[in-house]
């Protein structure tokens, strides 16, 4: 009865923000109504998206599932994550900054000084307390599909972190296809159900797989007469970038004109929707000029972003579904949909060294007419990168907008205090989500004590008076932010940021983020009281967090494939190395052997 009074309360408290309400003549009911079901809550992560890659939001891709949850919910167009996957992920999952969760860096690019020290667990700590656990305990059904990489061991994984039901991977990606890893960074694709190692079924592609086992879960629970939390986690659009043919074909001559023209497109139609404001684009160093290009590579190329556009119009296609299954069942107007990505979209060329290049070359098929294809290992690069994020600076692992601003739609199609269709444009942050969702569900945030336990509290603000259409007042508290090295803090329609190399020089540069979101103006010159303000504010940060600065060089691709030798290549020459010894020992004996044996037909 509490869970169901707090979910009321929710439920008028928007209506109230929102002016919807009873006049004080209205007759008083005979019977006092029922309390509200507590909202269904539907969390739908993509991966590696950028900023414009929604129809919603500018892009070409056709995401009309995503869409139709836009036109009834509400998208925020100046929404932050971290500039890689498992930061953002932890805070999505804890509402709290990804230090203080144990994801100062990911296992794949941390560099070894780093591992172990404060905040640098690799790992989702034990510090934090999860919206599953909270939703588990207000007793919610709590299920998690798809991608985790919070850690691997049987207490990192989502079954023993709230959810009741969970298929997960614990790597950064595999294939969509088939059950094998990324080869190179991974040596099996590490899946499991409810902790335990788990296969795939026949006839896997990942975004429909992922979809299909949030529905068993749902569909398995719903005689309980619960509310369920679904946290469905896709693989798309991370490389490698793979497909069905079917959606492949329809982009076929999509892209024809080259990156150039695809951010510029997306650019106006940003406009024109109202996203961004008409301000100027940056032109990325690292983009190639498309005329320069030979034919044949124009035409690797635009097949390479037709496997991407296919990738997300696949899993547009599959949320579709989700939502007419819960339309059939009578859980649709009931549910809080999220959808977002954990952050821009992928730069990296995994074939930038030739030791790349000999490895993947033995596992993958890197015809470009097979582009996305199964056995294929397809990915955007710099380029194409630039496009998905338009019309914004920079990219993955960046901390420029490219990397950071993601799209973000939220709706609950039943609840009329949500006002349909609106963009809201003040800055809002990932740790915002988990405290916006408890409450939605008619729960506090978390605070600092957590079953006699002290935890580390929510940092995140509660979004509900967004959602009903208040305007935000401007966020004037300072929000730092730092992964490898790349850092930035934000406070009002400000932005301090700095980029290691390759992504930038290293030096702190400082942007009016409201009025000019492609981060073209540098005003650390213009506004140097401001400047030198947050530099202060991100120096107290950095101390509060414990942000370690990074090794003299370090780069997070470089680091990438370090630590992939090291924890995957290395440990197979250790093994080999004996056997190697012993046929090098067995041939050289041969040999002496057959010497031995001419020289004496020879005497």
């Amino acid at each position: 009865m509490k869970k169901r009074t707090r979910a009321l309360i929710a439920s008028v408290a928007l209506q109230f923000i929102a002016g919807i309400g009873l006049t004080a003549a209205a007759p008083a009911p005979r019977t006092p109504p029922a309390p509200p079901k507590p909202p269904n809550i539907v969390l739908l992560l993509a991966d590696d998206w950028g900023f414009s890659d929604v129809g919603s939001f500018g892009s070409e891709i056709r995401t009309p599932n995503i869409d139709d949850l836009a036109a009834k919910g509400v998208r925020f167009s100046n929404f932050h994550v971290a500039g890689s996957c498992s930061p953002t992920r932890a805070m999505l999952q804890t509402g709290v900054g990804n230090h203080r969760a144990g994801l100062g860096n990911m296992p794949e690019t941390i560099p070894p000084a780093h591992i172990g020290k404060p905040g640098y667990d690799t790992v989702l700590n034990d510090r934090v307390v999860t919206i599953a656990q909270l939703l588990h305990n207000a007793k919610y059904r709590t299920y998690f599909t798809g991608k985790w990489h919070l850690g691997r061991t049987p207490a990192k994984l989502p079954h023993a972190r709230g959810y009741d039901r969970a298929f997960a991977l614990a790597d950064a990606g595999a294939d969509n296809f088939e059950d094998k890893p990324i080869h190179g960074l991974y040596d099996k694709a590490d899946w499991t159900e409810n902790g335990m190692p788990a296969a795939l079924p026949k006839g896997y592609y990942s975004s429909t797989f992922v979809v299909d086992k949030a529905i068993e879960y749902i569909d398995g629970g719903r005689d309980t007469g619960k509310p369920f939390f679904a946290s469905i986690n896709f693989l798309a659009n991370h490389i490698p970038v793979q497909a069905p043919d079917a959606y492949i074909a329809r982009y076929a001559q999509a892209y024809r004109g080259g990156w150039s023209a695809v951010r510029a497109a997306r650019r106006q139609r940003a406009i024109d929707l109202g996203i961004m404001p008409a301000t100027p684009m940056a032109t990325m160093a690292d983009t190639k000029d498309w005329a320069a290009l030979t034919l044949a590579d124009r035409t690797a190329q635009a097949r390479a972003m037709a496997a991407y556009g296919a990738m997300a119009e696949a899993a547009d296609h599959e949320i579709g579904r989700l939502v007419a299954h819960l339309k059939a069942t009578g859980e649709y107007d009931n549910t809080v949909f999220v959808f977002l990505s954990d952050n821009g979209p992928e730069p990296t060329d995994p074939r930038n060294r030739l030791l790349n290049r000999l490895v993947l070359g033995t596992y993958y098929d890197f015809d470009p007419a097979h582009a996305g294809q199964r056995g294929t290992m397809t990915y955007l690069g710099a380029s194409w990168a630039s496009a998905a994020a338009a019309p914004l600076n920079g990219y993955k692992f960046t901390a420029y907008e490219g990397g950071l601003r993601v799209p973000l739609i939220i709706a609950w199609p039943g609840n009329p205090a949500i006002r349909p269709g609106r963009i809201a444009g003040s800055f809002t942050y990932v740790t915002d989500l988990p405290p916006t969702l408890l409450a939605l569900a008619g729960l506090g945030p978390q605070g600092p004590r957590y079953r006699g336990r002290a935890v580390e509290p929510m940092t995140g603000t509660n979004l509900m008076p967004i959602l009903a259409g208040q305007a935000a007042p401007l966020r004037d508290q300072p929000l730092g932010y730092e992964l490898s090295g790349n850092a930035a803090l934000f406070r009002g329609d400000y932005k301090l940021v700095r980029n290691l190399p390759p992504g930038g020089d290293g030096r702190w540069q400082l942007f009016d983020i409201a009025h000019d979101p492609g981060e073209t103006r540098d005003l650390a010159r213009a506004d140097p009281a401001r400047f030198q303000a947050m530099q202060a504010d991100y120096r107290a940060f950095a101390a509060r967090d414990q942000v370690l600065p990074m090794p003299a060089g370090y780069t997070a691709d470089q680091q990438i494939n370090d630590n992939a030798f090291r924890h995957t290549a290395l440990p197979k020459i250790r093994r080999a190395v004996p056997w190697l010894l012993l046929i090098l020992a067995s041939l050289g004996g041969g040999l002496y052997w057959l010497v031995r044996r001419c020289r004496a037909r020879n005497r």
